[in-house]
């Protein structure tokens, strides 16, 4: 392996380890902190969170985030260990890194094809982590000279001598320990939408912050919804898609807020739908939500019987992974709300969707969640207390 090769591996190395620790640290955060919105969600096509808290997001309950960390961080291991000058595993490290390579630019293939086919999300992060492996592939792939089918054979040999050197041993030991830590720092997706579900403190606004938090609301372009007010101050208008994870993340971060400030009348919330699946909504840009209609259809039907609220939670509990389908949605349909005759309400319930979808794409709503304050369109997902601001800018508001 030449120097400038190791060179490109490290640099690889460290494209791909930084976008995972990155990547690593996100998924944290939405798991663990409600509310919370990253730098690479700007909608739901151009979404870190629409990809990981997918069904695509973990593989055996992990995130997908953590095995490249553990893949970077071995590969650049092996990189290293190719500079030791005298290090007999060094003419091997290449085949390695081209044998693991391999398998990674597989999995990194059937991630793409999910986010950009099935989910139809563009993750800035995994992207990176997609071109390091390539790059990976590439280089170790140019340089591997010996034939891979003696690999096998060569891994013993390197093992015995692994087995003979405690540094080796001792960086072998700190990689695994390592990697079991950090696979053990995230907590069970179930539980963490339970504690997200569990009302919280949220960070004090400075008054400078709601300064110019006001002076941006203001600009903001206002159109007419058609949605009676009923006598409220404020209306809030949220467009929604059951299998979207945003709205699961607005949904719990906001629904306090949103019931603390409805008591009296003095703010009125209407949820309209706009699943990003053809069927109902022929403006949707995708999302691979093969369920999302017929999960707004089973709120709409719920609605005349009281179980609508428990049936969104059911849907927001059980969005994923792995993936809901149409199937599991008619069943809780049945057993959650009560709704006996799903199938055969089902088309009258398409209508009503497609109509707020249309209503959604003459108000220019291109992904879920879009909320609207009186008429003004909130353009990127806000934290639970800058939401809140926004409502109490509204409810001051001099006529």
């Amino acid at each position: 392996m030449t120097r400038t090769s190791r060179t490109l591996l490290l640099a690889f190395a460290a494209l791909g380890l930084g976008a995972s620790a990155t990547s690593t640290y996100v998924h944290h955060q939405l798991l663990t902190q409600p509310g919370f919105t990253s730098f690479c969600d700007v909608n739901a096509t151009v979404s870190c969170t629409e990809a990981y808290l997918s069904a695509y997001g973990s593989l055996w309950g992990v995130p997908v985030a953590v095995l490249g960390v553990f893949f970077f961080t071995l590969v650049a291991i092996l990189a290293g260990l190719a500079g030791r000058p005298g290090s007999a595993a060094r003419e091997n490290v290449a085949g390695y890194i081209f044998a693991l390579s391999t398998v990674g630019l597989a999995f990194v293939l059937y991630l793409g094809y999910a986010a950009f086919f099935v989910l139809k999300a563009f993750c800035i992060l995994c992207v990176l982590t997609y071109v390091a492996v390539a790059g990976i592939f590439v280089v170790s792939g140019g340089v591997t000279s010996a034939p891979m089918s003696t690999l096998p054979r060569r891994v013993g040999g390197d093992l015995k001598r692994l087995a003979g050197s405690r540094m080796a041993l001792a960086v072998l030991a700190l990689f695994l320990a390592g990697s079991v830590a950090l696979a053990l720092a995230f907590p069970d997706e179930a539980v963490a939408r339970r504690a997200a579900q569990t009302p919280q403190a949220l960070p004090a606004v400075t008054p400078e912050q709601r300064a110019q938090l006001a002076t941006w609301w203001e600009v903001q372009p206002k159109v007419d919804l058609p949605v009676s007010a009923d006598g409220a101050t404020v209306v809030v208008v949220k467009f929604n898609d059951y299998q979207c994870p945003p709205c699961r993340l607005t949904h719990d971060a906001y629904k306090g807020i949103i019931d603390k400030h409805s008591a009296g009348g003095r703010l009125k919330y209407v949820l309209k739908h706009f699943p990003l699946e053809a069927e109902c909504n022929v403006h949707a840009p995708g999302g691979g939500h093969f369920a999302a209609c017929e999960a707004a259809a089973a709120v709409l039907l719920a609605r005349p019987r009281g179980t609508a609220d428990r049936m969104e939670e059911w849907l927001f509990a059980n969005q994923g992974p792995p993936q809901l389908t149409p199937a599991q949605v008619r069943q809780a349909a049945r057993d959650v709300a009560g709704i006996a005759d799903f199938d055969a309400q089902y088309p009258g319930a398409l209508q009503e969707i497609r109509q707020d979808a249309a209503l959604g794409e003459q108000l220019g709503v291109n992904s879920t969640p879009t909320f609207f304050i009186n008429g003004r369109k909130i353009p990127q997902i806000l934290q639970a207390q800058y939401f809140e601001v926004l409502i109490e800018l509204e409810l001051n508001r001099t006529p």
